[in-house]
This record gives structure tokens, sequence and C-alpha cells, in this order.
């Protein structure tokens, strides 16, 4: 057994070993070390153009670090060996890095090296070789970030590089963005006019803001015959723009009314069935808002492996946590004062008043931080739009939770009673119902709904004791549009109020803006007193 585990043992170091070895022979091709030492054999300007030529012949990618580190003047040759680094730091004791890999070698006397001189025509050729370099790397994903690159920063001085890339490049997608890359150094080169306007269709035809800018750049330096086809690209471009900056505030005014539709959902619910006008259902958003913190601080302190799963831990808390004050609020207080909606009002205000203080009792009056998990972070682009990631998953959860609702309502015992309730009290009451529970649970669960919208409203929001007060207001002002009671008017209020406040912010401004939603709202229900979809009901009717 003893000499199994020895031969077992042997066996894995020697494969270790070769591994190792191997890895070593990828990650240094001595045909890239070889071209790398040119640059510092090569003496005059002109020999050193050559010496990056060879570079650029490997067709090695990582021979692109030294090229730049050459640009930037941090290449030298060491006296002794004749070896290139780059070097980092300043004074008398210099850093020296590896010119393939970039990881630190050691440290050398500044008198012991000899700086790699250039000179503009130098810088020139360096510029193209890593454009070679870099167009030609194997891996698509490095060629489409080199084209993006040059894309970005058009040069003229690169066109023969790109020339030279499109020949040789297969992808589409790449061979697409090397195309725009090449209309963009044309426009700004010296070219012939058909040339170039034929450059400007094709920038036209990307579109975009960073379209626009090149456009804006050529027609600075444009002679009249290219002005008026300039012209014509630059007002195509701005067009396309304007469509595209009306999407993006749909989309912002779709993300605004989902957060509305998350606050207001509860809402709907305990306002619909049981006619109360509940001041503190702000507060359940904020109950929500800080269970997430706590859940969060308890994961960061004692299970930061966990931390990404901190929001879907918090959401079934997040529903109790704000349910069970619901429910006792409701059994505490509200069941005493059906009927008397002021009372009621003034209570569940009194109540809200409560829990703000008992929250800045506990957690301090300050703002308290909850971060986004690691897939709610950053954003991305759609075309000229910006999508991030936390709205467009709060747009999402906003959905899912008004699609499990309505099964709920409609496919569950509960929400039968609740539907039989909202629709004739009496009549449910004398076929058994007991109305006073399903009061209570339908108040506990349009709570708990209110709560797990707190916790989407963490990610977006400053969790703090005035957060439900942002909220109350335009809440009951979606319940109202869309109809009390009906979450499809929930939705449809929510999400239209959302489009109408972000189309209105721009000429009205913000405050301004929710005024006109206001006076909007109240003549609309002057006309249509039970909202947009009324319930049918004897007791709704009456």
């Amino acid at each position: 057994m003893v000499l199994i585990r020895t031969i077992i043992a042997a066996l894995f170091i020697v494969f270790s070993a070769l591994a190792a070895q191997t890895a070593s022979a990828q990650d240094d091709d001595p045909a890239l070390r070889q071209a790398i030492a040119g640059l510092g054999a090569e003496k005059g300007y002109s020999k050193l153009r050559k010496a990056i030529g060879i570079v650029v012949e490997t067709g090695d990618p990582r021979g692109a670090r030294v090229l730049d580190a050459l640009s930037e003047g941090d290449v030298y040759r060491r006296e002794t060996d004749g070896a290139v680094f780059i070097v980092s730091g300043r004074g008398k004791q210099l850093t020296l890095l590896d010119p393939v890999t970039g990881d630190e070698t050691g440290t050398a006397a500044k008198s012991d090296l000899k700086k790699v001189r250039v000179n503009n025509s130098v810088r020139r050729s360096v510029r193209e070789a890593i454009g070679a370099l870099t167009l030609g790397a194997k891996d698509p994903g490095v060629r489409m970030s080199a084209a993006r690159t040059m894309i970005d920063n058009p040069d003229p001085d690169s066109l023969d590089a790109i020339d030279t890339a499109l020949d040789k490049e297969t992808d589409a997608d790449v061979r697409d963005a090397l195309q725009q890359a090449r209309a963009g150094a044309i426009i700004l080169s010296d070219r012939d006019v058909s040339e170039k306007v034929s450059a400007i269709e094709t920038i036209r035809d990307m579109g975009g803001q960073q379209a626009l800018s090149l456009l804006v750049r050529a027609r600075s330096g444009a002679g009249a015959e290219m002005r008026e086809a300039t012209d014509a690209a630059i007002a195509s471009v701005r067009k396309r723009l304007q469509y595209w900056s009306l999407g993006q505030n749909v989309w912002y005014g779709l993300s605004l009314g989902s957060v509305l539709l998350l606050a207001a959902i509860g809402l709907a619910i305990t306002f619909g069935v049981m006619g109360v006008i509940n001041m503190a259902h702000g507060e359940m958003v904020m109950l929500g808002a800080y269970t997430t913190f706590m859940v969060q601080e308890i994961m960061r302190t004692s299970f930061p492996g966990l931390l990404d799963w901190s929001l879907p831990i918090a959401l079934p808390l997040a529903f109790l946590v704000a349910g069970a004050v619901g429910f006792a609020m409701e059994r505490g207080v509200i069941r005493f004062l059906y009927g008397r909606p002021l009372e009621t009002l003034l209570a569940t205000w009194g109540v809200s008043l409560i829990l703000q203080q008992t929250v800045r009792t506990i957690f301090g009056p300050t703002n308290r931080e909850v971060s986004n998990p690691s897939y709610m972070s950053g954003a991305f682009q759609l075309g000229e739009l910006s999508i991030t990631w936390n709205r467009l998953w709060i747009v999402v959860f906003a959905l899912v939770v008004f699609g499990v609702l309505l099964y709920a309502m409609n496919r569950t015992s509960l929400g039968l009673k609740m539907r039989a309730v909202t629709q004739n009290r009496r009549m449910a009451a004398a076929m058994g119902i007991r109305t006073p529970w399903v009061d209570a649970l339908t108040f506990a669960l349009g709570s708990g709904i209110a709560g797990i919208a707190g916790v989407a409203l963490s990610q977006i929001d400053n969790v703090s004791p005035n957060l439900g007060q942002g909220y109350i207001i335009d809440s009951f002002m979606v319940v109202v549009f869309g109809g009390v009671g009906n979450l499809w008017g929930t939705l449809i209020g929510a999400l239209s109020l959302g489009v109408a406040n972000k189309f209105l912010e721009p000429f009205a401004g913000a405050v301004l803006g929710k005024i006109f939603v206001l006076v909007f709202i109240i003549l609309f229900i002057q006309k249509r007193p039970r909202g947009l979809f009324a319930l049918k009901g004897r007791a709704v009717e009456t």
C-alpha cells in the first residue's frame, strides 16, 4: 500500500511538472521574445521601425503590451546582457516588468539601463503595429475590441492596418465594425471626395451619438462639395436619435410605472376589499426595505459567500414581517373603525407615525445602504437605449408579482372569498364566509405585498424611515385612476402614470409634472368616479 501511494505521488509530480512546462511553453513564445529583443538591439529610427514590423509578423497580440510601452517611452535595454524590459517607477532604482506577460521580474539601477528612444515617426508605426496585432488576434472578441477602439479613436494612419485586417477577417460582426472604423478614418483623411462621401454614408447607417460626433467633426473641415452630404447625414442621425430618445423616455416611464405598481398593488387589495384608506401603507414598504437591510447585514458579517442571495432570502421574510404587522394592525385598530373612513384615516396615520419613530429609534434617522447584488449591477446598451440591470429586474419582478397575485385572486379559495366580500359583503356573510377573517387576511396580504415592494425599492432608493412617504400619494392616485380593487386597472394606471410623468418632466420639471398628473386625475375622476375599470356587484354599485 505504501509503495502504491509512493508511485501515485511520483506520477502526480511528473504530470504536474509536464503541465507546468506546457503552460510555460504556451505563455513564453520564443519567436515573440526574439522579436522583442530586436527592439533593443537595433540602432536608429528606421531600423527600430523594421524591428517593430518583425514583432507584428509574429501575429502574437501580446506584443501590443511592449509596443504600447515603447510609444510611452517605458522600454529599456539592460547594458550587461541586452535584455529588453518594460520599466515602471521613477528615480534611480526602476522596477523591471516582463515585456510579454507584464509580470514584475526585479529591479535595476537606472544607470545600468538604456532607454529605447522613439520619435513621432516611430510612434505612428507603433499605432499601426498595435492595430495590426490586435486586429490579427485569433480571438474574435479581441479583434472586435480593437475595431471598437478604432471606431472611438479614428486615425487616418491606421487605414493600412484596417485594410489588411479586412482582407483576412471572416467574422461578419467584426467585419462590420472594421468597415465602420475604416469609414471613420477615411472622413478624417485626405482621400478623394467620392470615397469620403461613401464613408459618410457608412457612418450615417451606423447611427448613434458616436456617429453624430464623427460627422460633426468631419463637417468642420469639409469643403463645399462634401458639406451637403455631411449635413444630410447629420440630419438623418439626429432624427434617428430623437426616436431613440423617445424610446428611452418610454423605458424610464415603464420603469417608474413598475415601481408605482409594486407600491400600489397591495393598496389596491386593501382599499378595494375593505374601503380602508390606509395611510400606513408606505410604512409597510419601509419595513420591507429595512428587512432587506438586516438580511444583507447578516449575510455580509456572517455568510459573505451568500451575499448575492440576500434579496431572494429577504423576499419571503419581508412579506412575513410586513404581513404580520398589517394583520396586527387590522385586528388591533382597524376592525373597530369600519364604516368610519375619517377615523380610519386618522388612526392609520397615527400608526404610520409610530412605525416611523420605532424604526428611527432602532436604526437611527440616517439612510442605510443596501448594495446591489452582482446580477443587478451595471447596465447594457440596446441600440441607443441605456438599460440598468436593477431597473430591468424590478420591471420583471413587478410583473411576476402581478401575475402571482392575479392567479391567487382568481384561482384560490381566499381569492374567491375576497372577491365575494368585495362585490357583496352581506351576501358573502350569509353564505357562511367569515368576513372579519377575510378582512384580516386581505389586509395582511396587501401589507405583505407592500413589504416585498420595499425589497425592490431598496435597490433604487435610500432606505430611511421616510421611504414610504414618497410613494403613498402616488399609490392612491394609481389605485383611484385604475379603478378601486381592480388589479388590471392598477397595472394600466401605474404604467400610464409612470410614462406620463417621464414625458412631462423635461418640459415642466419633476414637481410641476406631478401636479399636472394630479390635476388630470381629478378631472378624470369627475367623469369616471370609479376609475378606468370599475368593479361590478351590488355592494360596489351602491
